[in-house]
């Protein structure tokens, strides 16, 4: 060649490129955490393309593809002499088309360029433009261009789509049958489809075992026992897992084509397998939503919005995990791990359930009835709504509310309205997502984490703050680890609350062991009510069919911290045998006087026990100001012996490592103080 010619051939190859640029669009993905598909979306012109790579498939039918399609394919450049001569001496001795001499460059280069007629000039257009494409691009990209955009029928393009449709499995790991199939459809996709002509699905993929045992590829016993396999009969829907977190992260992101996630795949079929059968067993139109998470990472395991995000009955396409719903009583243990913070109960502490009248708000029980006196922990365990409105006003609702803003746990007030009494039974609104973050809290002794569902921004963004200190989460987690099982439900070792909210509208059921926690969410999403609806007659019996079946090997819950264990009400001191407030949580307070502070040690201090002459090791001081004495210490929830009438008084640790300490003035007030001995 002069290079003249060679320059022409440069100018036309820079004039006429190929149009790589304007290849189609492959399907937008959501992955789980291993990169398995969950579920993808059709491209803008309605075809299932999935990119696909040589490393995504099987090894045998890379093999197999070069050598049916073109075994001098990493010797070309795009066309191959032998080929051409061996098909146009084919064509001068019989008149006809006997051969092809299609290489995979020039097939790709038909996939991006489809040619309007079959001539001889669309041939050397597409000779012409495989050589091209050879210029540009790698053995490997062009491979990979075939893989992911070869027809196979109706609107599958790609080894993956195709793999997922006729086989339901990726094409990592296909038999020597499968691969012959996925081998043979595109030379004819439309005419051999397994689906609709099996006989000439069943021929073509003959034909190829045949070359493939010629070649070398397979071996006369592969061949035979392949030749004998089942065609599939049918084409399968591709993956349509956790479908409406994918909805949302399309509408976020419409640009993007990949959507990773920390789902664990075979936990989503679980979950959406528990929620579908238990819907079935519920009435028409009343949906499930479920979710999984990992306490110690805060990664979002399973995410289930709804039933079936198919079923127009249920309205699966609305995501009940993000909808704002009444919390019924599943608040009630945050309630409750406030006052045990504050120092005002025990578990054996006994209080009041009793009509009772709040400035005008008078709480009723669930079943309509009271129990009168009974312990802290019974009245938790048994969700008594008198003694949760007792304790929230003790509290104070604005401080529970600020506690779950502060560990980024959203909730509605209604419009206009302050934090009132009525958040202890569910008078605010909350999602499956934000109760889901309140319990990961519980499970992980009060310590708060974002829950996430993809792999975390390179922004630093810092984490909540604790919901609750460890000695009070460790008390509600020994207590909902001891509310009885559903009636038949496997015996799961788990601690758990339930929820229904007023109306029969929600029912709730959040549990968790040692590294899973698992929401339940049952109802109607346009929130109308359910006769005979709870969450421990509905949901409960759900969450633990969700901890049985997910697959998740089960973690034992946390011990109780060390001095956390419950001690008899016969050894508490006298202020916390009874919850008693004066005025339902009022109190008298004197011109100018202050609650007490705690000012040694100051919160997160980091003290070192001093030594006498015997190198034993001397008490901590304990200093404080203000308060109404006497004044009882509390160390880890457990009181100190004695109460003080002075602000200064000794403790000595039973041992290193993280304590609380809690004082109690006479009039109820305290102040808690975390600090690290050592």
């Amino acid at each position: 060649m002069t290079g003249a010619s060679w320059l022409a051939l440069n100018w036309l190859d820079r004039a006429f490129p190929p149009p790589l640029d304007s290849i189609g669009a492959n399907s937008a993905e959501m992955q789980d955490r291993d990169g398995q598909l969950l579920r993808a979306f059709t491209t803008p012109e309605g075809r299932w393309r999935l990119k696909t790579t040589a490393s995504d498939v099987d090894p045998l039918l890379i093999r197999m593809v070069i050598a049916y399609e073109d075994h001098r394919f990493y010797q070309h450049s795009g066309l191959d002499p032998w080929a051409i001569g061996r098909a146009a001496y084919q064509l001068i001795r019989h008149g006809r088309i006997v051969s092809g001499a299609s290489t995979l460059s020039m097939q790709v280069a038909r996939l991006i360029e489809p040619r309007k007629a079959r001539s001889f000039s669309q041939k050397l257009l597409q000779m012409a433009r495989a050589v091209q494409i050879e210029r540009r691009l790698s053995k490997a990209e062009i491979l990979d261009l075939y893989l992911t955009h070869a027809p196979y029928g109706g609107n599958l393009e790609g080894v993956r789509a195709a793999s997922l449709a006729y086989f339901n499995k990726e094409p990592k790991h296909l038999t020597p049958a499968e691969a012959a199939l996925l081998v043979a459809l595109p030379q004819l996709p439309e005419r051999r489809r397994p689906d609709r002509y099996a006989d000439n699905a069943l021929h073509a993929r003959e034909r190829v075992l045949a070359r493939m045992e010629t070649a070398g590829i397979v071996s006369i016993v592969d061949r035979t026992q392949a030749s004998a396999a089942h065609l599939p009969r049918r084409r399968l829907e591709l993956p349509l897992l956790a479908a409406n977190l994918a909805e949302e992260k399309r509408r976020k992101r419409p640009e993007s084509y990949l959507y990773p996630t920390t789902l664990r795949k075979s936990v989503q079929v679980a979950m959406e397998t528990v929620a579908q059968e238990a819907a079935q067993r519920l009435p028409p139109k009343v949906s499930v939503a479920i979710m999984v998470a990992d306490s110690q990472t805060g990664e979002i395991l399973a995410h289930v919005g709804s039933a079936n995000y198919l079923d127009a009955s249920r309205s699966g396409w609305i995501d009940m995990t993000n909808s704002e719903r009444s919390p019924g009583s599943t608040l009630k243990p945050l309630i409750y791990g406030l006052a045990f913070e504050q120092g005002m109960i025990a578990q054996e502490t006994m209080i009041e359930d009793r009509p009772a009248d709040f400035y005008g708000y008078r709480p009723k029980n669930f079943d309509m009835t009271y129990q009168g006196d009974v312990t802290v922990r019974q009245a938790l365990q048994l969700s008594l709504n008198v003694p949760a409105v007792r304790l929230l006003n003790a509290v104070g609702p604005s401080q529970m509310l600020s506690r779950m803003r502060k560990a980024n746990i959203k909730i509605q007030l209604p419009s206009q309205e302050t934090p009132g009494l009525a958040l202890a039974l569910g008078g605010a609104g909350t999602t499956l997502k934000d109760l889901m973050a309140l319990y990961t809290a519980l499970a992980r002794n009060g310590s708060s984490i974002r829950l996430r569902n993809c792999t975390p921004s390179r922004v630093n963004t810092p984490e909540p703050e604790p919901l609750l200190d460890k000695a009070a989460a460790s008390s509600i987690t020994d207590i909902l680890a001891g509310v009885a099982p559903p009636l038949g439900s496997p015996r799961e070792r788990i601690a758990y609350k339930t929820g229904t909210s007023y109306g029969y509208r929600d029912g709730w059921s959040i549990g968790y062991d040692g590294r899973t926690v698992i929401g339940v969410w049952v109802g109607r999403p346009d929130n109308s009510a359910i006769p005979g609806l709870s969450g421990y007659g509905t949901a409960a019996p759900i969450l633990f069919q969700a901890f049985a079946r997910s697959g998740i090997a089960h973690a034992a819950l946390p011990a109780a911290l060390s001095g956390t264990q419950r001690p008899r009400q016969s050894d508490l001191p006298a202020g916390l045998k009874r919850f008693s407030r004066e005025n339902n949580g009022l109190v008298s307070l004197r011109a100018g006087e202050k609650a007490p502070v705690i000012v040694y040690p100051p919160e997160g201090s980091h003290v070192e026990l001093g030594k006498d002459q015997d190198g034993q090791a001397l008490p901590l001081a304990l200093k404080l100001q203000a308060g109404r004495a006497p004044f009882r210490w509390l160390a880890n929830g457990q009181p100190l012996p004695d109460l003080v009438r002075t602000r200064n008084t000794n403790w000595m640790p039973k041992g290193s490592g993280y304590s609380t300490l809690t004082v109690i003035d006479a009039l109820g007030r305290t102040a808690s103080v975390g600090v690290f001995v050592r």
